[in-house]
């Protein structure tokens, strides 16, 4: 019946409050009533393009249809991303989405590949993943049983849109105002209602807030609390331009160092996407502003637009009635791309645990709890890139070489460089990728695990060289990402 529906108000659209809509119009449409409030007036941050695969799990979830979806964002497929001077100067390398090698029962391929490196028999670990060598080859098409890990370069502001019209369709209530007041019932200080700039009474049981850095709901008006990451995450601000591509779009994001923080490069179908990420306190805005320009090839197409922000969380991502997604809950930047994996996590989470007729406060515990393992963890990986590098040519790249670390980071990178082993913790987003990245960054394992030296080298070069001669044969028949990106949006 009508009135027994949980009444679900969303404050805020952008990326975080259309994902939340979509979510819980079309799989929870007979137990929600859902209304979402933002103002025309008021712009999004919309800079975020790229995605991990996860979106894709997402998408099925909602039962969206890739095609049209992407004909409806412009969007391209990514198969990882390529880091350029992150180690040192000249250097490169991928982090791909796929993983690397074949494991055994006993140890992962990286202990494989690191024996072989020390018989001068194993190439580059990067030679070993089908997505990063396919990316590398600008080849992409879809593969029987997912045999081809990818995401996406998206255009955020047309996302928004598309899943506007799929939460409409599906009975949402859209309200265009601003929220003048939050009203907190006196007993236990739950929101109640919201006040718009109309004159309007929102009143709700959930409240979802999607209101961006602000965080009127989760912070201004129930002061949750922020912990400050920058002391680990020292980048606090971004310039960000949108041009015209030139050249044929590549399946990977091109994130590139510069003197203090990297810059990302980003191909749509009908634009490349680029920004400047930097500390402030070793760049000047107009310098950042310069470097960008100078970096991006063909026309602009807007002047560039200037974002500050503070990495960190909110001590609750859940507090009371309000659950707060997207820059209202914290913000890590966006080196890994994992702002809108994060939306999606905590939308996935809120969705398990949905709340009865009433919010049971060891519910909200266990949803901050499994909140807090994954933007830790995620942290972590973001941290790694500053943190192991050989870069020292400049006062910002010395900063990041010599700052403390979390602990938990610090474990496993010394794991790591004496044992070469790299060990998933509970259901953490990353996995193979540690080791990618750390090698791509220069940590090189000491040793290997014993179980490596039962091949002789004989039949260890046979091994690995199958594996890439495996990846070959999968990689010959693909057409090229932008011939498949032709056929496939149409």
């Amino acid at each position: 019946m009508q009135h027994n529906k949980q009444r679900v108000v969303i404050a805020g659209g952008g990326t975080a409050g259309w994902m939340a809509a979509a979510a819980f119009t079309r799989l929870l449409q007979d137990r929600v009533d859902v209304t979402l409030i933002e103002s025309s007036d008021i712009g999004t941050v919309g800079v975020g393009e790229a995605t991990i695969p996860t979106l894709v799990y997402f998408h099925k979830l909602l039962n969206i249809n890739e095609q049209e979806f992407m004909a409806a964002t412009h969007a391209t497929f990514k198969l990882g991303i390529q880091f350029e001077g992150w180690r040192k100067p000249e250097h490169s390398y991928l982090h791909a989405f796929g993983n690397t090698g074949k494991p055994s029962w006993a140890c992962g391929f990286q202990h494989f590949w690191r024996r072989g490196q020390s018989l001068g028999i194993a190439s580059d670990f990067g030679d070993y993943c089908l997505e990063g060598v396919a990316a590398k080859a600008g080849k992409f098409a879809h593969l029987p049983h997912n045999g081809l890990n990818y995401a996406f370069h998206l255009d955020a502001s047309r996302y928004a849109g598309f899943l506007r019209k799929l939460a409409e369709q599906a009975g949402l209530t859209r309200i265009d105002a601003k929220i003048d007041k939050v009203n907190l019932r006196p007993d236990d200080g739950f929101i109640d209602s919201l006040t718009l700039d109309d004159g309007q009474h929102i009143s709700g049981d959930i409240f979802i807030d999607c209101t961006g850095f602000n965080g009127l709901l989760i912070e201004q008006a129930l002061h949750t609390g922020f912990e400050d990451w920058s002391h680990w995450l020292p980048c606090n601000s971004a310039v960000a331009m949108q041009s015209e591509i030139h050249q044929r779009p590549q399946p990977f994001t091109r994130s590139v160092v510069h003197q203090a923080g990297w810059r990302w490069h980003i191909p749509l179908q009908h634009r490349m996407g680029n920004g400047l990420v930097y500390c402030h306190r070793y760049m000047s805005d107009d310098e950042a502003i310069s470097q960008l320009k100078v970096s991006v090839e063909g026309d602009a197409l807007h002047e560039p637009k200037l974002i500050r922000f503070q990495t960190g969380r909110r001590l609750k991502q859940w507090n009371r009635n309000c659950i707060a997604l997207g820059l209202a809950s914290g913000f890590l930047e966006p080196l890994e791309s994992t702002s809108i994996h994060l939306i999606q996590q905590g939308i996935v989470r809120l969705l398990r645990m949905f709340p009865q007729a009433q919010i049971e406060p060891s519910v909200a515990d266990e949803y901050n709890r499994q909140s807090l393992n994954e933007i830790e963890h995620i942290r972590d990986f973001i941290i790694l890139h500053y943190y192991v590098t050989q870069r020292s040519d400049s006062p910002f790249w010395q900063h990041c070489q010599s700052m403390e670390v979390p602990a938990s980071l610090s474990h496993r990178i010394e794991l790591f460089k004496q044992t070469g082993q790299v060990f998933k913790q509970g259901n953490e987003l990353f996995d193979d990728s540690w080791q990618q990245v750390m090698i791509g960054q220069g940590l090189m394992p000491k040793g290997y695990h014993p179980f490596a030296d039962t091949l002789s080298a004989d039949e260890l070069q046979d091994f690995l060289e199958h594996v890439k001669h495996d990846i070959q044969r999968k990689l010959a028949p693909l057409p090229s990402h932008e011939q498949y990106l032709k056929s496939y949006c149409q």
